[in-house]
């Protein structure tokens, strides 16, 4: 994996486009304390998340589900820029549009390659096989539903609150409080465990943080946050995240044996392979974000 900037993605100082404006009273100055940022802009997203997740829910396993997800994230993309220019007066450069192509297809894909090795490892060991075709509008519907998914969470959990807790507490205090709450909220999901909520934290939390302190784009974590889900379900037929619901894609599968191999009720991403899987483009995004000088500092340590 070469975790490299997608097109131009994310400026050479990534604390200038990810600060609100400080030119005189062009900027609101109740909005200038990052704190107060935070709570308006995680209110805001939190009931977009919700709201989509309710959309999609009600599609269910439909061939609408793919342009109900595909508008779903549109306006939420939309609702973002204009939060962003409302309560920092600047443009949303973690959403380039002229990053958005590359950022996109160099994420998906490699959300669908991680995953595919991830289930390939847990096949290798008699974990996984496939039993029978499943539906092709029914990958769609997935497809989707994941558009929607991706875009609400990583907006919710990366735009705001990775990028504005970075302000704060710098870069590493920004992957820890985001992947631990990005663990937590999946404990609310059907068949959760602490184990799985501690996978999903290191696996995926700290990933998709670390793939956008690596690009400061908001693309490529979105990407490989659709690429895995999509494949998860929609081509491998596995439980995304303890939800074993309607949901149909290409092919249906049983998984057994140990837990630990296949991440029993919760699905693969609960599976000790996972978490090694992931940890590689971890590293390496980590690794980038340090060569190309994007690891910041606390907020005390840059006055």
């Amino acid at each position: 994996m070469d975790p490299q900037t997608p097109g131009q993605a994310g400026p050479q100082n990534p604390a200038a486009s990810t600060r609100p404006a400080q030119q005189g009273t062009t900027t609101r100055q109740w909005l200038r304390p990052a704190a107060v940022r935070l709570i308006l802009m995680l209110v805001v997203f939190a009931g977009v998340n919700a709201a989509a997740a309710g959309l999609t829910g009600a599609a269910g396993n439909s061939f609408w589900t793919l342009p109900l997800g595909v508008v779903i994230a549109a306006l939420a993309l939309w609702a973002y820029i204009r939060a962003v220019r409302f309560t920092e007066r600047r443009s949303a450069d973690e959403l380039r549009v002229a990053d958005a192509r590359a950022g996109l297809v160099r994420g998906t894909g490699w959300g669908v390659l991680l995953f595919t090795v991830t289930i390939g490892v847990i096949a290798l060991f008699g974990g996984y096989r496939t039993a029978g075709w499943g539906s092709f509008v029914g990958f769609l519907a997935v497809v989707g539903l994941m558009c929607a998914v991706a875009v609400t969470e990583e907006l919710l959990f990366r735009g705001v609150l990775f990028r504005i807790v970075e302000e704060l507490a710098g870069t590493w205090g920004a992957l820890a409080v985001s992947a631990t709450l990005f663990g937590l909220l999946h404990l609310i999901n059907p068949n959760a465990t602490f184990w799985g909520g501690l996978a999903i934290a290191v696996e995926a939390g700290l990933m998709f943080g670390a793939a956008y302190a690596a690009t400061r784009s908001l693309w490529v974590p979105i990407g490989v946050h659709l690429g895995w889900n999509t494949a998860e379900l929609g081509i491998f037929g596995t439980t995304v995240s303890g939800n074993d619901d309607t949901l149909v894609g290409l092919v249906h599968s049983t998984m057994s044996g140990p837990g630990a191999l296949t991440g029993g009720a919760f699905g693969p991403e609960a599976s000790i392979v996972a978490v090694l899987v992931c940890a590689v483009p971890t590293v390496l995004f980590l690794r980038a974000a340090r060569r190309d000088g994007r690891i910041l500092p606390r907020a005390a340590k840059r006055a």
